[in-house]
């Protein structure tokens, strides 16, 4: 047995009150040297179990070997010499009933290949990070007032070698990072990483939570394709599944024989929809695996964000039950209240560990406060995904532009709630499988229009306060279902509509980049006004986005196929509105329809005091900003046209010289100081002959007090 520390002891006593962040560090598998001897100690925790074995490759496999130790009243451990790294191994569990069953062990960093499930040695230290600079910038960053940009992928289907291999995690990002930075994204979003068996699972059931999928390499192949997404600017997000796992034999699934992990309550422990096992968030060691799980990806992997899956499944007792299949809170309430309590405390440690970590709920019900800190009775999410706005939009655009007129709210109501939570905008990989047709392919009309409605669409979504998600394939029109089988149909890039529509979300991605005014405040109303919103009969809006400084960018959306020609908004200043960006135009296969720069009037429309008289191009969103004219005199409309940078300059030269000779040289500061125009050049004395003043009789002067100057 070896000697136990207090450190460990410590440890032990953290996890078993559900308080760990780091439980990793003392269970699973670990390389440590005893009396001289290298070698790798296990820890295991089996509250129920008789007995515990490891066995593996190291030792034959042999049932008969030496039974590991109990350390703790439910930790078990056992050194052995002489294992090698990749060895595979798995608990071998006597059950309370003396039967036997074979168990991949929890907190192992690795695991064999699919179809096999055992557990590997693997040792993550070693790797040599070269992301300093990147995490010391991405510190000073505030995510909620930065571009967040997020390609969401599943890594075995975005490419694949013409064998019909996955790319490995180097290949892959050797790939994907060039690609990425092209078209303009801040982020890439993982399908669970995690060891799961079941390829149709795309991950969501998981039965290695502390091992990324050996499928694409080994943990220092992740690790490497984390480092070098950080070497080029790009965040990495992953998804997380906290909220069940599957009834394999070899995973979690009634541990050592009794509900560990899972509630012992049958009206609790089952995921009716999913054929799953939910997990147990009132038991402490069940939170401290989960928590320390979180934390770890953060920690060894060095993960920027973490999406937490299926948040609504966690916090409703009766989601997914029919009455009487589920049990009620302590206060007769359908809210797990120990989940409620898990997600604070898992985004508390998580925020702790890194302060400038993504935390993003998934979260399709409108339970309040997902984004709110803890400790004012929030979720303590910093991002939810807003599965209302992508419900309601996919709903609207795929009807018919006929009946758009009778679905007009499903363009608005966001608006009525967008600022109650942080939110990312999500077309994800879910909307794209199960019989719901691809983005493309669920816009109506032939095929042009469906591409003319959906670059209408992208274009309403780059401007709608949140920030962005869209999984791979949308980005040039996928047309078939998403098939984790395969990778995607890049061969549609050859025809021309395609690339046409990757061409536009690349331009539309790196405008997003550059305008401050779309993602400086996506939290409140200082960054957002509606100019109209009500004109339903013609499927017609316009909105403002603007920045910290007052720079803005107007957003007209036309989601009809007919031509709007002396379209009137209101304009909130003077000046000339140019257009800058069309989903019309004829490089990214629209119509081309000729848009001219427009000059505002002093004609008070929409609440604002000037307007302007557009051509909206059939079912088409366009960007436009203002240009102020460089004029220092007041326009016709009284309107002052003095540079800011001029007039700047003129008062701090008022502020900061000292005028000399007394009252007259102080009233002509002053006067400067009113008129920068006096102030942008010095005046010219007039030419011709000196006129001669007429004398004047002048009074004495008084003597002045003392105290005027």
């Amino acid at each position: 047995m070896i000697k136990q520390t207090d450190q460990l002891s410590e440890a032990i006593a953290r996890f078993s009150a559900g308080t760990s962040a780091d439980a990793y560090q003392f269970l699973g598998c670990h390389h440590q040297t005893v009396d001289g001897q290298e070698g790798y100690v296990f820890r295991v925790w089996a509250p129920h179990a008789k007995s515990v074995r490891v066995l593996g490759r190291f030792n034959d496999w042999d049932k008969a070997s030496p039974a590991m130790e109990r350390i703790a009243p439910a930790i078990w451990e056992r050194f052995i010499p002489g294992v090698q790294t990749y060895d595979e191994y798995k608990y071998y569990i006597e059950k309370p009933d003396g039967t036997f069953v074979f168990k991949a062990d929890p907190y192992a960093t690795h695991s064999a290949t699919r179809p096999d499930n055992a557990s590997k040695v693997f040792d993550l230290d070693g790797f040599e990070w070269t992301d300093s600079a990147y995490r010391r910038a991405r510190s000073k960053k505030d995510v909620l007032r930065s571009p967040v940009n997020i390609y969401e992928m599943h890594l075995g289907s975005w490419r694949r070698h013409e064998d019909g291999n996955f790319l490995s995690y180097v290949d892959c990002a050797s790939q994907l990072i060039p690609y990425l930075k092209d078209m303009g994204y801040t982020h890439v979003e993982l399908l669970p990483v995690s060891e799961y068996p079941y390829d149709p699972s795309w991950g969501y059931q998981v039965t290695g939570y502390y091992a990324p999928t050996s499928r694409y390499g080994t943990p220092h192949d992740f690790m490497k394709f984390v480092d070098m997404c950080h070497e080029a600017g790009i965040g990495v997000i992953i998804d997380w599944v906290g909220a069940h796992f599957p009834r394999d034999e070899c995973g979690l699934f009634e541990f050592d024989g009794g509900f560990c992990y899972e509630p012992a309550d049958p009206l609790r422990r089952e995921h009716p929809d999913w054929g799953t096992r939910i997990f147990d968030y009132g038991r402490y060691e069940v939170r401290s695996f989960l928590i320390s799980n979180v934390v770890y990806w953060l920690d060894k992997f060095h993960i920027d964000g973490i999406r937490v899956d299926a948040v609504a499944s966690m916090l409703y007792l009766d989601y997914g039950r029919r009455g009487g299949e589920w049990r009620p809170n302590k206060d007769g309430g359908n809210i797990n209240l120990e989940a409620v309590q898990f997600l604070r405390d898992m985004n508390a440690a998580a925020l702790t560990f890194d302060p400038t970590a993504i935390m993003v709920a998934e979260e399709s019900t409108a339970f309040p406060m997902v984004t709110k800190p803890g400790y004012d009775g929030g979720l303590g999410f910093n991002f939810k995904w807003n599965m209302g706005w992508m419900h309601d939009m996919v709903d609207y655009m795929s009807t018919d532009p006929l009946f758009r007129k009778g679905k007009h709210n499903n363009l608005t109501f966001s608006l009525t709630y967008a600022f109650s939570e942080n939110f990312v905008l999500p077309l994800s990989h879910d909307e794209v499988v199960h019989g719901k047709c691809s983005l493309v392919n669920k816009m109506p009309g032939d095929y042009a229009d469906k591409f003319q409605n959906l670059r209408a669409f992208y274009g309403y979504m780059m401007t709608h306060p949140g920030k962005k998600l869209l999984f791979m394939g949308g980005e040039f029109g996928q047309f078939i279902e998403w098939d984790e089988k395969k990778g995607l149909d890049w061969l549609l890039l050859d025809y021309d509509k395609h690339s046409q529509l990757q061409a536009y979300v690349r331009d539309l991605n790196h405008y997003y980049l550059d305008h401050p005014a779309l993602w400086h405040n996506d939290v409140d109303w200082q960054g957002f006004q509606w100019i109209s919103c009500d004109d339903y009969q013609q499927s017609v809006i316009s909105f403002r986005r603007i920045d910290d400084k007052g720079k803005e960018v107007l957003v007209v959306c036309n989601f009809c196929p007919v031509e709007r020609t002396g379209y009137k908004i209101g304009v909130p200043k003077s000046g000339t509105y140019v257009p800058v960006l069309s989903s019309d135009e004829a490089k990214y296969g629209g119509a081309g329809t000729p848009l001219a720069a427009v000059k505002a009037k002093k004609e008070a429309l929409h609440g604002l005091d000037y307007s302007v008289e557009l051509t909206l191009p059939a079912m088409s969103t366009v960007f436009y900003e203002r240009k102020a004219a460089a004029r220092t005199a007041k326009d016709e409309d009284g309107e002052d046209e003095i540079p800011k940078a001029v007039k700047a300059k003129a008062e701090k030269a008022a502020e900061t010289v000292k005028p000399k000779g007394g009252r007259k040289a102080k009233a002509e500061a002053q006067a400067a100081a009113e008129s920068p125009k006096a102030a942008q050049k010095p005046r010219a004395k007039k030419a011709g002959p000196k006129q001669e003043k007429p004398k004047t009789v002048r009074k004495p002067r008084a003597k002045k007090s003392e105290t005027e100057n």
